[in-house]
């Protein structure tokens, strides 16, 4: 093995040796497989780079365009053009997948499941962007120290997120391999200076002077790379929620009496839910409930609003309750309930820590490893529970407050209110100044709520469309109130923000909407039913729904009240529309019931809501320019070999059709013959004669008789026409240089033969006549400028 490849080997080593450091981050670690197969291909197309050889550049760029593919294929081959080229869509897929990763890495807590291909592309693109910069640095560049830094990030990010106590051990593993990685650059250095190194005179006392000092210096560099390895993980700061916080400091900890939960954030696959295809179902329900519109099934609620999004609080969690649950917070005596009771069985594949329920929980059958969150009144799974296939019942109360008893409720305490009226100061101006215009005029906090939910459901010309984006920052809230665009999560942020602005109480629920009616007197919840929306606090009442995302869920009968000028629309009677133009909706109609709304079984469209066939999809011309992009991609890894076929097609079918053609024709056939013997591992030697090049192609190629004597017999040519007085023309040197040419591949292996192929080392032939034509060009632009600088001074 030549020095470079063990380099290579020694680089794609030291890069999964690091890697390790990121096994205790996800479960399984089967991640580390396909990393590892991938970037062996990658540094596999380095080497061959190399050997061709290419410019560094080149040879970087070619691996990265390698790596770009190979995640295309994995990640994102449905999008891809023929399933490899990677295009507009598959560059989108990527974004998405990506922040679906940083979602999943604030809603898991360590160890991530491996299920969320968002983290997988993370860890596994990661570790080739790390591989690709190591094997350039210490392989294509010869420089093994610096490449230390991208290993040193690699584990310095996993040193940082772990807490399994283990960090000293992949310390180890990642320190051995960039050890590994400075010998063997070392040993290569050394190799190629041989005898001068190692003779050099020793200095007085038996000891070596001044050779070692590459090695010495490479070990400096090392330590100190080693040394920062150590210090970077404990000066980074403590990082808390999701995938950032162990688990144990989730649930889980403690013996089961107490302990706390960094509550996992359920929105970040609100979109992917709303989004699929199939709207695979997810729960099946029973209920003795008759009034399945308020059949809402809670997880989580989020109640920490910091400006870039809502997330739960950190929350003290005990054991379930045995039994009747405690009452709500804030129900008083006065407020109608009924108690119904719901049978819940969960999909085998869908995997929640948090227990979906109605609202408010009065008693809860489960079973496996469940605490109770009291202030959310939530159920959470604790060392690994989950609702994987889980059956549980579940017993609530259906709290029916009146628009009267909302009106008159009175104040909170001020402790709660100033817990859920937080805003950020970051929190744009706007939001509340929407807030206050839309409420103008309002008696009380509950008119004001009322209100808040017509502006976004009714009145306010937003449009429902999951394919909007989530959004972060503090100004995702004011991008959705000038937009008017978005979906369940938009809706209730805003909503929920707008009422604390007012000093109104208020938080986000996320769980299930009320899902679809089957013939078996069950209720399937699917993926599409998905939903979030805003609770607001009225004391002696409590937390109490409103909807205000349009075409979702159900309006609560609460929200309808008798007052002149409302728009809330009447659940019990069809939609009305006070548009007099025509909607791009879907029509409805007296014969369309709620359930075949809710089944898209509804057929009759407005002329405006019939889509215009032929204007979709992409262009002709987009088609066309993306099919020779790829063509262009599959062409570059294969121009080297093009090119030789070109090369030996010309060179050997140029046969002379006079003496003047004997030269050219001559010393074309002999360069052919030359570069194929460099394409199989002889390389050429200019200085040598015909004579002689054509004895050491004959040895070195182990040919056989015939085909030496085809060789013979070119050179024997060249040195006529290139000592003859009057060169002449020799017949049949095509013909000897194919005869030389199956000589040379029947004596090599296979490798050999398809490295010839594919990777002809002659090809770079192409690179040094564009150098010299750049040479020559930049020689005629500087012969130029003075002529040009004379002729303007005569003209001045």
């Amino acid at each position: 093995m030549s020095g470079r490849a063990r380099l290579a080997l020694c680089a794609w080593a030291a890069t999964l040796m690091a890697a390790c450091a990121l096994l205790p981050l996800v479960d399984p670690a089967t991640w580390i497989l396909q990393a590892a197969l991938l970037l062996a291909v990658q540094s596999g197309v380095g080497a061959v780079a190399r050997r061709v050889p290419l410019a560094r550049p080149l040879t970087i760029g070619v691996q990265a365009l390698v790596t770009l593919i190979l995640l295309t294929v994995v990640f994102a081959r449905q999008q891809a053009l023929a399933g490899l080229i990677p295009g507009p869509q598959a560059f989108q897929r990527f974004a998405d997948l990506l922040q679906q990763g940083g979602d999943d890495i604030a809603r898991y807590a360590i160890p991530a499941p491996l299920e969320s291909d968002g983290i997988r592309l993370m860890l596994v693109g990661g570790v080739l962007v790390v591989g690709l910069l190591v094997d350039a640095l210490a392989v294509t560049f010869r420089s093994a120290a610096p490449a230390g830094l991208p290993l040193l990030a690699l584990y310095s990010v996993a040193a940082g997120l772990s807490e399994s106590g283990a960090e000293w051990l992949w310390f180890l593993v990642a320190a051995a391999g960039y050890l590994t990685l400075l010998l063997a650059e070392g040993r290569d250095r050394l190799s190629q200076w041989g005898r001068v190194f190692g003779g050099a005179p020793r200095a007085p006392g038996g000891e070596q002077g001044g050779v070692l000092a590459p090695v010495r210096t490479g070990r400096r560099i090392g330590a100190f790379a080693l040394g920062i390895a150590l210090v970077v993980p404990l000066a980074l700061p403590a990082m808390d929620g999701g995938l950032l916080d162990s688990a144990r400091s989730g649930a889980g900890s403690g013996t089961g009496g107490g302990g706390t939960i960094s509550a996992v954030n359920p929105l970040v696959s609100l979109r992917d839910s709303l989004n699929v295809e199939e709207n695979q179902q997810v729960l099946s329900v029973q209920t003795d409930s008759e009034d399945l519109s308020n059949l809402y099934l809670r997880i989580v609620s989020l109640d920490d609003f910091d400006g870039t999004t809502w997330k739960p609080s950190k929350r003290h969690i005990t054991n379930v309750p045995d039994g009747t649950f405690p009452l709500p917070a804030g129900l008083g005596a006065g407020i109608r309930r009924t108690e119904t009771r719901t049978l819940v069985s969960a999909a085998d594949w869908y995997a929640q820590d948090w227990l979906p329920m109605p609202y408010p929980p009065s008693g809860v059958r489960v079973a496996g490893n469940w605490r109770y969150e009291p202030v959310g009144m939530t159920l959470v799974g604790d060392h690994g529970q989950n609702t994987r296939g889980l059956k549980y019942e579940v017993r609530s109360l259906n709290v029916q407050p009146t628009a009267e008893q909302l009106a008159a409720a009175p104040q909170p305490s001020e402790a709660l209110r100033r817990e859920y009226t937080q805003l950020p100061d970051s929190l744009p101006e706007v939001v509340s100044k929407t807030a206050r215009d839309v409420t103008a005029g309002a008696a009380n906090p509950y008119e004001q709520a009322v209100r808040l939910q017509e502006y976004f459901a009714v009145n306010g010309g937003f449009e429902y469309d999951t394919q909007v984006k989530v959004g972060s920052g503090s100004e995702a809230i004011a991008r959705f109130l000038k937009d008017k665009e978005g979906f369940c999560v938009h809706f209730s942020f805003a909503m929920a923000a707008m009422a604390r602005s007012l000093g109104i109480p208020a938080r986000v629920a996320v769980g299930f909407a009320p899902g679809s009616p089957q013939a078996d007197g069950t209720v399937s919840v699917g993926l599409q039913d998905a939903h979030a929306w805003p609770e607001v606090y009225f004391e002696g009442v409590g937390w109490t729904r409103f909807e205000p995302t349009p075409t979702r869920g159900s309006t609560p009968p609460y929200t309808i009240t008798d007052t002149p000028g409302s728009s809330v629309p009447d659940p019990a009677l069809p939609s009305q529309d006070a548009q007099t133009e025509p909607s791009a909706a879907p029509s409805t109609s007296d014969s369309c019931s709620a359930q075949d709304k809710k089944l898209d079984a509804c057929s009759t469209e407005s002329a405006v809501a019939v889509p215009v066939t032929g204007g979709d999809g992409p262009k002709w011309y987009a088609l066309l320019a993306w099919a020779l992009g790829g063509l262009l991609v599959l062409l570059i890894p294969l121009a080297p070999m093009l090119w030789r076929l070109r090369a030996r097609s010309v060179r050997l079918g140029a046969h002379g059709r006079g003496e003047a053609d004997a030269g050219p024709h001559t010393l074309a056939v002999w360069q052919e013959l030359t570069d194929t013997a460099w394409d199989f591992g002889i390389l050429p030697r200019e200085s040598q004669t015909p004579r002689k090049t054509a004895a050491r192609i004959v040895r070195l190629g182990h040919l056989d008789p015939t085909a030496a004597a085809a060789v013979h017999r070119l050179a024997d040519a060249v040195e006529q026409v290139l000592y003859a007085p009057r060169p002449r023309l020799t017949a049949g040197l095509a013909e000897d240089a194919r005869l030389a040419t199956a000589g040379l591949r029947a004596t090599v292996g296979r490798g050999t033969r398809l490295r010839a192929r594919f990777a002809p080392r002659s090809a770079i032939r192409v690179t040094w006549a564009v150098s010299d034509r750049w040479t020559v060009l930049k020689r005629r632009v500087a012969a130029a400028r003075p002529t040009l600088r004379k002729t303007s001074g005569q003209q001045g």
